[in-house]
């Protein structure tokens, strides 16, 4: 007969058996070195949007009329509120799978804050996300945002058109001229080869050989456009005029036209296909990382919201409400649906850069900046992941539905001064404190 201590064995050995599997999440948040995923914070631009310009302010530039749009100028179009749904049904499975969210249910819907700008794009964006994110949860209102009329400045993402600090005019314009050499037509001859093949595409030239006569030509032609240098409105705070300018808008007008999923023939006239749009959107990079990313210009705008961002983390870190903080305590995520301005101004502040879809620095539609609080294993430490992604440009197009198998292009990103050599560039909280308290000019800050 089997002895005591086998009898045990025995027994425990079919307990075991008949215990139910650890699911693979919570056996990959056990066995994870980074620890604890404690909260995220995304920086999302908006979904796709219609020209922010009506035909008639571009036509002139064209050879033939540039399309209409069913939606009014700036709104997020219906592909584009599909498409933000697609990425909150994402992030959703995404962080389910690290042990940040529950894969169904709205237990979490009370733990997410939602801050969208007050524009109909952010707005409507904000809420397309959270139909993916939580679908038929009810989700807390943030009242303060609310209480903003359509486009009313929101000083989280508009800081200085809503009066929060007071810019030094001359420093802004100095803060780009020195990246140009004080010469506006310098920009021009640097970017002459795509700004050339971008001419002949409005023209309706073929890629070689003869334009068409001059009574088919626009009535203006890109090259000719006036180069300047001049104090900025709004968000520009310094103007750089000219054919990169004008080209930037063009060439954002054709992204918008292929990611809303425009026939190929209204797609720049059928003249642009994916190949040639990537190569075109290096002019809107550039004009801006120019107008938003020089260092004065990129401080002013992203302090207060940096300021926010470190709050919040700050919130999450102690476990004890913080002022400035977004969201709640217990908050796991808060997501922030702001513009491309707000991406490229934090990055230009942060020095951070980023190569996704075979495009580097480009802030499409949907694409998010994206904050990471790990607590480390021990519970003493904290550290913070960023990482920046997107839907590629077919994605978009084509409305390919994300998940773990399929997702988004992604890049981890680097903070200068903070991050670590590993692949996905970990910072120590109390470093990653620093480098934004070094970041932030408090003068700019609400």
């Amino acid at each position: 007969m089997p002895n005591t201590s086998h009898l045990l064995l025995l027994r425990l050995c079919m307990a075991l058996m008949l215990l139910p599997a650890v699911s693979p999440i919570v056996a990959q948040v056990a066995e994870n070195p980074s620890g604890k995923l404690k909260l995220v914070i995304i920086l999302s631009r908006h979904g796709v949007r219609s020209p922010t310009g009506t035909p008639e302010q571009l036509n002139p530039y064209s050879a033939q009329p540039w399309p209409r749009w069913d939606v009014p100028p700036g709104y997020l179009t219906p592909q584009g509120a599909r498409l933000m749904t697609i990425f909150g049904a994402y992030y959703r499975s995404y962080y389910a799978q690290r042990g940040l969210f529950d894969a169904g249910g709205c237990a979490d819907a009370a733990h997410i804050s939602f801050y969208s700008d007050s524009d109909q794009r952010t707005v409507e964006t904000g809420k397309s996300l959270a139909a993916g994110m939580v679908p038929g949860c009810p989700l807390r209102e943030q009242s303060e945002r609310r209480a903003l009329s359509e486009g009313q400045a929101d000083p989280l993402f508009h800081p200085l058109t809503a009066g929060v600090g007071h810019l030094d005019h001359d420093r802004a314009v100095a803060s780009v001229a020195g990246r140009i050499g004080s010469d506006p037509a310098a920009v021009t001859e640097a970017y002459r080869p795509q700004l050339e093949r971008l001419q002949r595409i409005l023209l309706g030239c073929p890629a070689t050989g003869l334009c068409p006569q001059p009574g088919h030509r626009a009535a203006k032609l890109l090259l000719d456009t006036p180069t300047s240098l001049e104090d900025g409105k709004g968000d520009h705070l310094a103007a750089l005029k000219g054919p990169l300018s004008t080209a930037s808008t063009i060439t954002e007008n054709f992204l918008l036209e292929y990611t809303t999923g425009m026939p190929t023939d209204q797609v720049a006239w059928g003249r642009v296909d994916l190949a040639t749009l990537k190569e075109l959107l290096a002019l809107h990079t550039a004009a801006s990382d120019l107008g938003r990313r020089s260092s004065y210009l990129a401080t002013a705008q992203a302090s207060n919201a940096l300021a926010h961002i470190l709050d919040t983390l700050q919130q999450a870190v102690t476990g004890k409400e913080v002022p400035g903080a977004l969201g709640r305590l217990g908050d796991c995520a808060v997501i922030l649906v702001g513009h491309d301005t707000n991406l490229a101004n934090i990055a230009g502040a942060l020095n951070l850069n980023w190569l996704v879809d075979g495009r580097r620095d480009d802030t499409p539609p949907g694409g998010a900046l994206v904050f990471e609080l790990w607590e480390r294993p021990g519970g003493s430490h904290f550290e913070v992941k960023a990482y920046y992604t997107a839907q590629t440009l077919d994605q978009m197009r084509n409305l390919t539905v994300l998940n773990l198998e399929n997702p988004p292009a992604r890049a981890n990103v680097f903070i200068p001064g903070c991050s670590t050599g590993a692949d996905d560039f970990p910072c120590d909280w109390g470093t990653f404190q620093q480098t934004l308290t070094t970041a932030i000019d408090p003068t700019f800050v609400k």
